[in-house]
């Protein structure tokens, strides 16, 4: 135990050394200092650490507590004024020189089981960051300006991603919460409880958050394209919505060794048909879609037995929604055929449809400027992934900023984003806000 310990020190020790060794001080101006966001970086990566380098900080879990509770810490000492909503959502307050409506930034803290130390917490301390650049600068912006974390993100406690953004944009019923298990087989009513809120409370949120203009999101990219060309930050032109299909390949068991080939109805072939095909037709309705099979059940899943039935899920995705839906109906019309050509039931279900939320080209536009003021080459990224400015863009303009990754890595102890990125990321962030705030944003 005692060498454990001492291995998961060393591997902490060497995460904020690896940060720090090849910084270059010269990104240290405006106000804005890499060693505060590496040593912050640092400290957060210490509250669900594991012998990997890597954290597991579960939604509503203490450790997520914990992190949330050391950045309140930096909030209060930058001068925020901090409040929690009954979600667990916290936002940290700036007042501007005018009143009113305000600009948001920030993210999430809570990780997937032996996550990296990037996704999410970037956001939030980047976020955090402007504010201390701001005082350092005596600088005071024109509008209020709110830094937020939001509770359970990546949904790894209960299966259902994006909680607190949910919670905060009255999105969530009770009846959904009343279906909410853990792996312990804990009620979301138990969870909430024990985190020191309530069903209630978490419900009435809604209720709870101020007038946010606009929210802009740093985020790791979680892909390859700045670091295939050589850019550290990019800007996000829409964030994909995802449609989960389920469709079941429906056709008869038999042996393996006595049933002739002429004549099966056998489930797996049918499935491996339908798979194949799902790869080509993403590209017949736009160069954003994506479609996927990540999850395959075989019954009876015997080894000398031919497959009764194949359930699957289709993950699809694309930033908009016309084209995403264009391509949920291509799969939809592949299943049948394949179903009418080996002569198999199939049985198809669409089990969610979230909406795709476009950035606006006003936003993507301002972002380039403020790209283009440190010299950095705009490239316009798709994401495909969920994030917690997809949920608060259904009713608010939002706009992200993507950081180099390095191989694409996510969710994985592995995961790294350099911090000279990191830094220009929040100097582009202030400039960014800056911009918000005085010429504001229209819808």
């Amino acid at each position: 135990m005692p060498g454990q310990t001492e291995g998961k020190r060393n591997s902490m020790q060497s995460f904020y050394e690896k940060l720090i060794k090849d910084y270059d001080l010269n990104l240290n101006h405006s106000g804005v200092s890499g060693e505060r966001l590496a040593k912050r970086l640092y400290e957060l990566s210490k509250i669900g650490s594991m012998e990997s380098g890597g954290v597991t900080r579960p939604g509503y879990s203490n450790e997520e507590k914990k992190a949330k509770e050391l950045v309140i810490g930096w909030m209060k000492e930058a001068g925020l004024s901090v409040r929690t909503d009954g979600a667990g959502n916290v936002f940290g307050r700036m007042e501007g020189r005018t009143s009113g409506s305000a600009i948001g930034s920030g993210s999430h803290v809570d990780s997937v089981p032996n996550g990296g130390n990037f996704d999410g917490p970037l956001g939030v301390l980047a976020a955090l960051e402007v504010v201390q650049a701001w005082k350092a600068e005596g600088f005071v912006p024109n509008k209020p300006y709110e830094v937020a974390i939001f509770s359970d993100e990546e949904g790894s406690r209960f299966k259902v991603g994006l909680t607190g953004s949910r919670a905060y944009m009255g999105q969530v019923t009770r009846e959904e919460l009343e279906n909410f298990r853990d792996q312990d087989g804990k009620t979301f009513e138990e969870v909430i409880g024990e985190y020191g809120s309530s069903v209630d409370a978490y419900l009435g949120a809604n209720k709870e958050k101020t007038e946010i203009e606009a929210f802009v999101e740093v985020h790791i990219e979680q892909g390859k394209i700045l670091e295939r060309d050589g850019q550290p930050v990019g800007i996000v032109s829409g964030i994909a919505g995802p449609a989960w299909v389920k469709v079941s390949f429906i056709g008869e068991a038999g042996h393996a060794g006595n049933t002739p080939m002429i004549g099966r109805k056998d489930a797996v072939v049918a499935a491996g048909m339908f798979v194949q095909t799902i790869e080509t037709l993403p590209k017949q309705v736009s160069n954003t879609a994506v479609a996927t099979v990540g999850k395959m059940d075989i019954q009876p899943n015997g080894v000398n037995v031919i497959a009764q039935q194949v359930d699957m899920i289709v993950d699809i995705r694309d930033i908009h929604e016309d084209s995403r839906d264009r391509l949920v109906s291509l799969i939809i019309d592949a299943a049948n055929k394949i179903s009418t050509e080996r002569q198999i039931e199939v049985k198809i279900n669409i089990n969610s449809k979230i909406m795709p939320i476009p950035i606006s080209e006003d936003l993507q536009e301002r972002l380039r400027g403020a790209l283009n003021k440190y010299d950095i080459e705009p490239i316009r990224i798709p994401s495909g992934a969920g994030h917690d400015s997809m949920i608060l863009g259904t009713e608010i303009p939002v706009a992200m900023i993507f950081v180099r990754s390095k191989d694409g890595i996510s969710h994985n102890p592995r995961e790294w984003t350099d911090l000279n990125d990191c830094v220009k990321a929040v100097h582009v962030l202030k400039a960014f806000l800056e911009d918000l705030g005085e010429k504001g944003v229209s819808r």
